[in-house]
Order: C-alpha cells, then sequence, then structure tokens
C-alpha cells in the first residue's frame, strides 16, 4: 500500500472513531443536550426532555412510519424505553429479550434471549405480581446492562449480544424452593456501577433492596434494604435500626415488603440515587404488624423516597409519602429531578406523581419537604400538614376485619411516564381522574409461597362487612358540556405552584407515557395504540395517530440520524397477553415461522394483575383505534419521521 493509502486508511480509521460516541459519565451528565437517547429517561435527572426541534408544530401533524421491527412473540405489555447510541437502536422486550437494530433501515444486528424462567407466571410458582414486563436496559462502558426478570443482572457486548457477565441481583433461587423475587425495574448506572431494586412484595416472605454491581465484572458492591429484618440478628446500619421502631410483631417473618420496580434517579453534583419503594408486605396493616399494631405505625420504608450514596449504599434522607400504607399506595412511580423557582428562590427538588393521589416536590439535597398537592380525587387523607409533610389521615381510612373502606383513588398515577420541559415549567403526566377499591383485612392469615399474599379479604365488601366512605376532595374537573370528567387524561402540571395549566382526555394511570421537545411540543404514547401531540404551552391537539397495534404500548423517546429526528415506540402484547400463544411459536412451544435467537421462545402466559392494578385498568377516554390489518399481535418498534 502507496503511503497516500496508508494516510487515507488511517484519517478514515480516526474519522470512524470519533463518530463512536464513549458513554461514560461525562457523556451521561450531558446528555439532555445530545441528539442521542443513551438512557432510560434522556438524562439522569430522567426528565424525559429533548433540546431537539426538527419535528415541531409546524410538521408533526405529517408524523409518518419509517420502519418497523418485530421483536418477537411477546408474552405482555412493552414498558421498556429504547436506547439510541451510534446509530444503533437497543431495546428489551418480555422475557427480557434484548435487540441492537439498525436505528435508520429497521435491520437486526443481534438478539439476545437470557432463557429466563418461564414458570415465574405458573400457578403455585407464580412470583410476578403484574405480568410479564421489562421496563428498560442501560448503555455504559462499552456494555449493555440488562435486568433479567427471573433475577439475574446481566453484562452484554453492545456490537455482538455476547455475554460478558451474569449476577444474581435476587438471593440465587435454590432447588425446591419458591422465590419472590423479580426484576423489572430499567436498570441505571453511574461511577461505574450498575444499580438495580428487585420486585416481589406481594409474594411474601419478601424484603426489598436495591444493589449496586460493579459494571466491569458483576461484583455486588453494596446493597440497601428498605425493611428492616430480624432484630435478633442486628441491623446491617443505622436506618434499619431507626425503622424497625416503626414497625410491631414479628414482622420480619414476612419480609416486611418494600419492592423496586420503576422510579429511580441520580443526581451527579449530590452523588445520591434516588429510589422510590412499593407496598408493604401484607397490604392489610394489622396484618402485616401481626395484629400488634394499637395505633397507624410508619413502617419504614416502604411507599418512600430514599436518597442513597452512590458510593456507600448509606441513606442520605427518606420522605415516607404515605407512612403505614395500606392502600397499595407504592412510592415506586417515575422520580424526575429539576431545578425550579419556588417563592422566589431556587430549588434543587425530586418530583412524583404518586399513586396515592398527590404531587410532591421535595428538596433533594435534603429531602426537605416543600409541597404536595392533590392530583386527583383523595379521600384516604384530609391533607398534607404543610410543614412536616405528613398526610393527615382521615380515621375512617383505616380498616380490619371488621370494617372495611373504599378510598380515592385506587392508583392515580403508576407506570406512564412523564417529562418535564424546562422551557414551559410544567410537567406532563397521564394519570387516572379518579377512581376507588374497596379494602377489607383477612381475618386469618397464611402465606402461601408461589401465590399473591394480600392480607386482605376480597370479598368483604360483596359479603356484608360494613363499609366506610371518606368524603373526596381534590380537582373536579369539567368536560365542555359540563359533565364529570372521568378516565384516563393528561395533565400539565405546574410543580412551582402546584396548578393545573391544562389537561387533555385520553391515558391513564399505566401505560404509555409522554417525551417534551423544545420545539414547544409533548408527544403522548396511549396503551391503546395512539400517539398524540400537543402543543406544550397551551395543551393544543396537534395530532392524533393510530398505531398499528393497539395494546401494549411503551413510552416514546427520540433521537437523531443523519440530520432526521425520528420518534420510537413499542408496542403490542403478542399471544399471551391476548390469552394465546404467540405467531412467533409453533405448536409445543417450538420455534415458529418468525425464526432467529429467541424469537420462537413460547411466552408461557400472562401473570395475573394484582387486585388494585386490575381495577384501575380501562377509562382511556379515547375510542378504540380502528382495527388494522398486521399480519399478527407480535410485539413491535416503531419508528416514525416527517417526510421529507
Amino acid at each position: 500500500m502507496g503511503f497516500l493509502g496508508i494516510v487515507l486508511l488511517v484519517w478514515t480509521t480516526l474519522a470512524v472513531g470519533q463518530q463512536v460516541k464513549k458513554i461514560d459519565d461525562k457523556a451521561l451528565k450531558s446528555a439532555g443536550k445530545s441528539t442521542e437517547w443513551s438512557i432510560n429517561g434522556m438524562d439522569w435527572g430522567e426528565q424525559r426532555y429533548s433540546t431537539m426541534t426538527q419535528i415541531n408544530p409546524g410538521n408533526v401533524s405529517r408524523l409518518a412510519s419509517a420502519w418497523s421491527y418485530e421483536l418477537g412473540p411477546g408474552g405482555g405489555n412493552q414498558q421498556a424505553t429504547p436506547l439510541y447510541s451510534n446509530g444503533v437502536l437497543y431495546t428489551v422486550t418480555n422475557w427480557s429479550i434484548v435487540a441492537a437494530v439498525d436505528a435508520k433501515t429497521g435491520k437486526e444486528l443481534w438478539r439476545y434471549d437470557p432463557d429466563a424462567d418461564r414458570t415465574m407466571t405458573q400457578p403455585g410458582k407464580s412470583r410476578l405480581c403484574c405480568g410479564v414486563n421489562s421496563r428498560g436496559i442501560a448503555l455504559y462502558e462499552g456494555k449493555v446492562l440488562v435486568p433479567v426478570v427471573d433475577g439475574r443482572m446481566q453484562a452484554l457486548d453492545p456490537a455482538t449480544g455476547k455475554l460478558l457477565w451474569s449476577s444474581w441481583a435476587i438471593p440465587e433461587p435454590k432447588n425446591g424452593e419458591i422465590s419472590p423475587y423479580s426484576l423489572t425495574m430499567a436498570a441505571r448506572v453511574a461511577k461505574g456501577k450498575v444499580f438495580i431494586g428487585n420486585a416481589g412484595a406481594e409474594f411474601p416472605p419478601f424484603r426489598g433492596y436495591v444493589s449496586a454491581f460493579d459494571v466491569n465484572n458483576g461484583k455486588e458492591l453494596w446493597k440497601f434494604y428498605t425493611t428492616p429484618g430480624d432484630p435478633s440478628k442486628g441491623f446491617e446500619n443505622k436506618a434499619m435500626e431507626a425503622a424497625a421502631k416503626t414497625w410491631a410483631g414479628e414482622w420480619w417473618k414476612q419480609g416486611g415488603g418494600g419492592s423496586m420496580w420503576d422510579g429511580m434517579a441520580y443526581d451527579p453534583d449530590e452523588n445520591l440515587l434516588y429510589v422510590g419503594t412499593g407496598n408493604g408486605s401484607t397490604w392489610s396493616a394489622d396484618v402485616r404488624n401481626g395484629g400488634r399494631q394499637t395505633k397507624q405505625l410508619d413502617n419504614l420504608y416502604i411507599a418512600s423516597i430514599l436518597a442513597i450514596n452512590a458510593d456507600t449504599g448509606q441513606l442520605k434522607w427518606h420522605y415516607q409519602c404515605t407512612p403505614g400504607d395500606q392502600w397499595d399506595y407504592d412510592a415506586i412511580q417515575h422520580l424526575l429531578l429539576a431545578d425550579i423557582r419556588i417563592d422566589n428562590r431556587n430549588r434543587k427538588v425530586v418530583m412524583q406523581a404518586n399513586k396515592n393521589g398527590y404531587f410532591y416536590v421535595i428538596d433533594r439535597t435534603n429531602g426537605e419537604f416543600i409541597s404536595a398537592s392533590e392530583m386527583s380525587q383523595v379521600s384516604w387523607a384530609t391533607g398534607i400538614d404543610p410543614k412536616t409533610g405528613r398526610p393527615n389521615v382521615h380515621p375512617d381510612a383505616l380498616y380490619s376485619s371488621t370494617k372495611g373502606v373504599t378510598v380515592y383513588p385506587v392508583q392515580m398515577h403508576n407506570t406512564s411516564q412523564m417529562s418535564f420541559n424546562p422551557n414551559t415549567g410544567l410537567i406532563y403526566v397521564p394519570i387516572a381522574a379518579e377512581n376507588t377499591f374497596s379494602f377489607v383485612a383477612a381475618e386469618t392469615y397464611t402465606p402461601t409461597p408461589g401465590s399473591q399474599n394480600f392480607g386482605l379479604n376480597l370479598a368483604g365488601a360483596r359479603g356484608g362487612t360494613p363499609m366506610a366512605s371518606p368524603p373526596p376532595h381534590g380537582p373536579d374537573r369539567k368536560n365542555p358540556d359540563g359533565s364529570k370528567v372521568r378516565g384516563g387524561i393528561l395533565t400539565a402540571w405546574d410543580p412551582a405552584t402546584q396548578k393545573e395549566r391544562w389537561f387533555a382526555l385520553g391515558g391513564g394511570q399505566s401505560g404509555g407515557g409522554t417525551l417534551s421537545l423544545a420545539s414547544n411540543l409533548v408527544i403522548q404514547t396511549l396503551s391503546n395504540g395512539h400517539m398524540k401531540a400537543f402543543t406544550a404551552d397551551k395543551g393544543e391537539q396537534l395530532l392524533d395517530l393510530t398505531l398499528p397495534l393497539n395494546a401494549g404500548v411503551g413510552p416514546p423517546m427520540t433521537y437523531m440520524l443523519d440530520g432526521k429526528q425520528y420518534i420510537a415506540v413499542m408496542a403490542g402484547t403478542g399471544g399471551a397477553g391476548r390469552g394465546g400463544v404467540g405467531r412467533g411459536a409453533g405448536p409445543g412451544g417450538a420455534p415458529g415461522a418468525a425464526g432467529g435467537p429467541g424469537r420462537g421462545a413460547p411466552p408461557a402466559g400472562a401473570a395475573p394483575l394484582e387486585p388494585t392494578a386490575a381495577a384501575a385498568q380501562g377509562g382511556q377516554n379515547v375510542p378504540p383505534p380502528p382495527a388494522v390489518a398486521v399480519g399478527n399481535n407480535n410485539p413491535k418498534l416503531l419508528v416514525y419521521a416527517v417526510p421529507n
């Protein structure tokens, strides 16, 4: 090769090398200003906001399909946010099957099936409360970090999909034992670590914890439990010792609960990992505390927002949204960090639209309560103390085996992803405007591993148990004709003033989500197969696009490739989501026509929904889309752009 040829080869190699962006802490700290989407919420603060403006109010109505990619046979809803880096889309579907796809053409580059335990949904072996969910992967330091639903944390080579390491992020299951644990949340990364929490509080005994692993070798670096263990064995740290004082009876025999399956964020300046924790085990506080609860106990750290030192795994502060929760008011929802001005003061905050009906604004540096306000109808509490941040629980909201209660809400907000636009200062969050659920405690309780356990008498109200109904309060939204707004809505919420700027019908507390763009747009996907666009400041609807799949829709994301902006979303449930086997599997679960590694894996049946999730479903406030011939119902990665 001549001199010019060598120079050309070196120049070409350098040029290609410069195009490959390394995903490390430096890149993630500025990810929110990037044209890539390399982390679950677009940035560490999970704002789901993009500075890209090519798609704007003037052209969004022309948004059209660019390509689609079939993910496999499915087995449930799609809840992950696809990630984009260096020309490749990475995503995860049911049973934690990962795919890497050319982001311009939709061509599959590789697929990886971790061969997750398909018995997790079987009666008597169940440990998935709410479907076969995988909410996201992470890209970091030359690895794809994958939480496998059966409890393994894994790292893959992003170029080939080859397994690099695998570690248990739950107590390693033993032969003959039924584990309550699973991994359904998206992994997060920072400072050479991958962070993951585990789920399973509906399957006691269960004691939740969040773990940190070394991204290079999978070694566990620390874990932080969310509930205290057996006092006779000592406590792991001062936080657990303090928490034990807020429990009664022999709570540790059922583990306490406190699972984690969605909300997490990271602040590099504070070096704090923020985690939302779930309900206690069991739901009934009286049963949970061994029948020894003489008053409402806090039961730390269930239903809380925790701030944990990312290096040491030690608790810095906590805020408990629902002390002593007994209404399934997890605090696992999307945690979003922002710097906003409140009462003429700049505040660094963490925010959450909680299941319990309140929108919270907390100082993320020290856990100081700033404000909370009803975002939906609320009856379990009469209000929040403005100084302490503690809810004033309505006395009739407490229940036992002889006196039940019907409360608002059941689940105002769950897994629908919200977004924040710093230009408008608004949060865009899909919620259920109002709904109720009835609770009666069980008279007796016997744990049954492999089955959901709530400590409730689910037939109590129908069986004649006296029921209280505390009066609801909160936003009383009206339709243009004066009728009461019911079902799902998208609300544009001002966190500084705790006021609603505008709302639109459609959406709900789970499924889909929103994406905010600097071009004054909010893109919303709905679980019933719609994609909408609104002006971010006023809520003027500019788009209502029907997706080719009308169920199992995940949250939207955006990226730019070769000067063109795209919007991507996953949708579809597959055969098991419809009560059968997907078309990607042949008779008996053998690989079907779809072919390819993992495509023929049998969905293995859908997990049953726990009762409050089942009660909260529906009410999208949008008519179902017309039937569209798509060949099958297998989940797909759908990518859209404005045609040239």
